[in-house]
């Protein structure tokens, strides 16, 4: 590890929103391995993974870098499938989860306390896998993943491509109605500078991505909409979206 950090930084924590493999390897190589990622939602407001900072590796796959990490002790995680099974290690499907700390319910929401609890597991509405240790990947919101052609596309790979890209500062991808595809891949591009253009993004994700997955359209834009805890806001995103 290359970083040399300040003695007084010991921990920097991360969570509520991703970070791309790109900048978190920039992080590291900078500040060190103080980073650790916590994964909950308000439904589960303590924690149901944690990605210590001996995970944060550069000097093995980095791949692993991706995730947020292993249950912790007061919680158990299960990958479900749409009918309810537990999906195999690799497999997507939406994240459960169980804990001590679980909500009891939205207040006056029956309907929504009903949805996401059932049969005493949180169905949070994040879709993931977990690979052969038991490490947690999210792939997309199900309500943000993109059906494109019939065809599944999740936005987070996608924008981990496209961050890559030289002169890309930030990008968030969202679905978009189309008219012949149902939904389309459009990616909003934040650059560090003017060099970058959507025909340069274009150009990259050709070379990375199958041609369902590639954005039909990039709009350049100086920031990306976030909400009040600092997530991404792809509603507000897909409003200001300029047309076809």
């Amino acid at each position: 590890m290359s970083g040399s950090t300040p003695a007084a930084v010991r921990t920097i924590l991360y969570g509520a929103a991703p970070i791309s493999v790109e900048r978190l390897e920039q992080g590291l190589l900078m500040f060190g391995p103080v980073f650790m990622q916590l994964y909950a939602q308000s439904e589960a407001p303590n924690f149901l993974t944690r990605f210590r900072r001996d995970d944060h590796r550069l000097d093995r796959d980095t791949h692993r870098l991706a995730s947020c990490g292993q249950s912790v002790v007061m919680a158990q995680l299960v990958v479900r499938r749409e009918d309810g099974s537990p999906c195999g290690p690799g497999e997507v499907g939406e994240v459960t989860a169980r804990t001590s700390y679980t909500m009891a319910g939205y207040l006056g929401r029956d309907a929504e306390t009903a949805e996401a609890l059932r049969d005493g597991w949180l169905h949070t509405g994040d879709l993931g896998y977990l690979d052969d240790d038991g490490y947690l990947y999210l792939v997309d919101r199900k309500k943000d993943m993109i059906i494109t052609g019939g065809l599944n596309v999740y936005s987070t790979e996608v924008e981990q491509v496209l961050a890559r890209v030289p002169g890309v500062r930030e990008v968030a991808v969202t679905g978009i109605p189309h008219p012949d595809w149902g939904e389309a891949v459009v990616a909003f591009v934040v650059p560090e500078g003017p060099d970058v253009t959507a025909a340069a993004v274009k150009t990259a994700a050709r070379d990375a991505l199958t041609t369902y997955k590639r954005p039909k359209q990039v709009v350049v834009v100086p920031s990306l909409p976030v909400t009040a805890v600092g997530k991404i806001d792809k509603k507000e995103l897909r409003q200001t979206w300029p047309g076809w």
